[in-house]
């Protein structure tokens, strides 16, 4: 389980790139790298991390599901993923 200030980070950042998108495009197609610089880190679609939506979890994201390779496994063997059946796991 992630902490939560891990996740309140993502949320931040995820608000901050879409507050900067427009500005971000229009200074790339203006090729202005000096301004792009200047820019927020945070704002950049780069640093935004994939999380499992139940857990938090960063590592083993499947984005087909939007969760991580875990919770798959376990809703998988609840039947709560429909057509999924175990192989050999």
């Amino acid at each position: 389980m992630a902490k939560e200030s891990m996740k309140a980070r993502e949320v931040k950042r995820a608000k901050m790139c879409a507050k900067y998108a427009e500005k971000r495009k229009a200074l790339k197609a203006a090729g202005d790298y000096i301004g792009l610089q200047n820019l927020p880190k945070n704002s950049s679609p780069v640093r935004a991390h994939n999380r499992c939506k139940i857990t938090g979890r960063p590592k083993g994201y499947m984005r087909q599901f939007g969760i991580s390779r875990v919770m798959f496994r376990e809703m998988a063997n609840k039947g709560l993923i429909p057509g999924v059946r175990k192989a050999s796991w």
